[in-house]
């Protein structure tokens, strides 16, 4: 059977969206960026031997740029997943960095396949949008992540703070140096925010709103409970860390449970598509026949609808709320 590269130049091309943009990611801002670096990056920042309040400038316009420009056109779709991961590029450099990515791809796709002008261009900027928005997500969703698994232990550590006599901000501050990020650098700002005078249920309810975490909205709430009426914060935040880390094994029980009917929507909506991937490959002209017929293009269209629904009911059907 005759063998068409094309596909595979189309995949090829997808990967190097990735690696291009988290390239040139790493190499603006330094490796510290990485979620997988242990390097607390606003410490670095500080050891860099800038001043604190530059350091707590930068990151609260890298941390809150992305919600004050939701009114860009066709950014609205993109900022709520950048602000939760923080991205530290601006809107205008994710929007460039869309504009590049399209460029680089539709010049692959110029050199490695035979299609139109007007089907490169297209598929280009669907691989440089849908690309950067999938790295993003990406980005977001592991960063979340991270932060409820690190939140527990944050709080148990500030409770041991508050028990050997440290007030609360003090406790805030330890949190921010002696956990790795993303949370370290998340709660230092706050240190650095009530050391200019800024209330910390504030702080803290702001964060939550921001990354758009239950957990953090509880913290907020109990910090700022105990703040109005009193009380042993020591034992509150106990108590929270207690009811959090039940729900964090609950989440993970139900997403066990709940793992076998994900895959399987996944699975059901993905495997027409990698069949005409596969058949594709292995014979080109294998619907030749039927791509005239008045019913092909309707069909399809009818095929790619319901692989769509499939996964928005079967997401529906498995997103439990803990």
């Amino acid at each position: 059977m005759p063998f068409s590269p094309e596909l595979i130049v189309y995949g090829l091309i997808f990967v190097g969206v990735f690696v291009l943009v988290e390239g040139v990611y790493l190499t603006v801002f330094g490796k510290s960026i990485s979620l997988n670096s242990r390097v607390n990056r606003r410490l670095e920042m500080l050891d860099k031997g800038a001043k604190r309040e530059e350091v707590l400038e930068q990151l609260r316009k890298e941390m809150k740029q992305h919600a004050e420009n939701r009114g860009i056109p066709l950014y609205s779709v993109l900022a709520e997943k950048a602000q939760k991961a923080a991205i530290a590029f601006s809107p205008m450099q994710l929007i460039l960095m869309m504009v590049a990515v399209s460029v680089f791809a539709f010049m692959g796709l110029t050199v490695g396949t035979q299609t139109g002008v007007i089907t490169r261009a297209a598929i280009a900027v669907m691989m440089g949008v849908g690309g950067v928005y999938t790295w993003v997500s990406m980005k977001a969703g592991k960063r979340i992540s991270m932060i409820e698994e690190q939140l527990p232990d944050a709080i148990e550590l500030m409770v041991r703070s508050l028990r050997v006599g440290h007030p609360f901000s003090s406790a805030i501050q330890i949190v921010s140096k002696e956990i790795e990020d993303p949370l370290a650098t998340e709660f230092g700002v706050i240190a650095d925010e009530a050391a200019y005078g800024r209330d910390l249920g504030e702080a803290l309810k702001d964060m939550a709103e921001r990354l758009d975490m239950q957990d953090l909205r509880f913290l907020s709430v109990a910090v700022t409970i105990q703040q109005q009426s009193g009380g042993n914060l020591a034992e509150i935040l106990a108590g929270l860390s207690k009811v959090i880390r039940a729900r964090f094994r609950l989440f993970r029980r139900v997403k066990a449970i709940t793992a076998e009917a994900k895959w399987s929507g996944k699975f059901l909506s993905g495997f027409p598509v990698m069949a005409l991937i596969a058949i594709n490959v292995m014979d080109p002209n294998y619907y030749d026949e039927v791509k005239d017929h008045w019913l092909y293009i309707p069909g399809c269209i009818a095929v790619g609808v319901f692989l769509g629904l499939n996964l928005i009911v079967m997401k529906i059907l498995t997103n439990i709320k803990v």
